[in-house]
């Protein structure tokens, strides 16, 4: 009996997705800085591929399959990492001292 390759990398998918919210949730406070950091880096990396991806497709037709999901994985990463930064650079205000009026 051979599994359908499509219900593996199905499977595989949902598991990462169950891994992936047990292991951030598990996270302490003190540590979410440094995630927010590795998820910037990660988003990064999917921007370069999907640019790649996009570069690599015909130049007939724009509107094929890989250049829509490329421009969905470029914008949905773009939001991620310009979010990040945002709460990162909220979190270190939170660590700077307040200047005292004299």
């Amino acid at each position: 009996m051979e599994i359908d390759p499509f219900i593996f990398r199905l499977s595989i998918f949902i598991l990462s997705i169950f891994i992936g919210y047990y292991v951030v949730w598990s996270v302490t406070p003190s540590l979410h800085t440094p995630l927010m950091s590795v998820t910037n880096a990660i988003s990064s990396v999917i921007i370069v591929g999907a640019i790649i991806a996009g570069l690599a497709g015909s130049t007939e037709n724009v509107f094929t399959i890989s250049n829509i999901l490329g421009f969905l994985a470029i914008s949905l990463a773009a939001i991620n990492i310009f979010g990040g930064f945002l709460v990162t650079q909220r979190m270190l205000q939170m660590y700077k001292k307040k200047k005292k009026d004299k």
